[in-house]
């Protein structure tokens, strides 16, 4: 692998408990990394702290509007944040998670004063350091793509040092195999569930199941 800078580089399947601990002092402090998850890596921080959300957006080069996903850890928290129309969203999204698959929920009241915007997209992944870290954060974790804007997304580890090492201090990796597909989004704020983009999961099925 590339070594070209200082960055920290800590693989997450050799040092778990390390890599939940930093990767939580750097969330509190309002800092950024870049870490695996169940689709592609992601540039992460708190969503809560404007000056992390610039910070990314001034690294990627993109419209300060742009939202990111966020990855959380439980539907008892996710709750916490959005307002569900119906049973049959909540039992199609326990039914979807964990999985490599987004949803764009209706934020409460409380939220879309705090986020300004009124709708944005939640995922439970399928990825044992991103629950860990969710589990000890209880809070919301921006997950958006290791990219420049109108670039693709980077996911070789090798590659992402290369290219993120002088500007990004902390880079979570781990070597084991993933085939780096985004995840299936969908938006479920209006009245008909919407594929906004077909990923890892294919997810017409449940979707007749739980919410027709």
């Amino acid at each position: 692998m590339i070594e070209i800078s200082n960055a920290l580089k800590i693989n997450v399947d050799e040092n778990l408990k390390k890599s939940v601990a930093l990767a939580k002092k750097l969330y509190l402090e309002g800092s950024i990394f870049i870490y695996p998850t169940d689709t592609i890596y992601g540039i992460g921080a708190n969503p809560f702290n404007e000056k992390a959300i610039k910070k990314i957006d001034d690294i990627k080069g993109r419209n300060e509007d742009k939202k990111n996903i966020l990855l959380i850890n439980n539907i008892e928290n996710l709750l916490e944040y959005v307002d569900i129309p119906s049973e049959k969203y909540l039992d199609f999204l326990l039914a979807v998670w964990p999985n490599p698959v987004s949803v764009v929920l209706s934020l409460n009241k409380k939220f879309k004063k705090i986020l300004n915007t009124s709708n944005v997209a939640f995922r439970i992944p399928n990825h044992r350091f991103c629950l860990k870290l969710l589990d000890e954060l209880k809070m919301p974790l921006i997950s958006t793509s290791v990219n420049r804007s109108n670039n693709p997304p980077i996911n070789e580890p090798s590659l992402i040092f290369e290219e993120f090492s002088n500007i990004i201090d902390n880079i979570f990796y781990s070597t084991k195999k993933n085939f780096h597909i985004a995840s299936t989004l969908i938006d479920l704020t209006g009245t008909k569930p919407k594929i906004l983009r077909q990923g890892k999961i294919n997810v017409d099925g449940m979707i007749d199941k739980y919410l027709f």
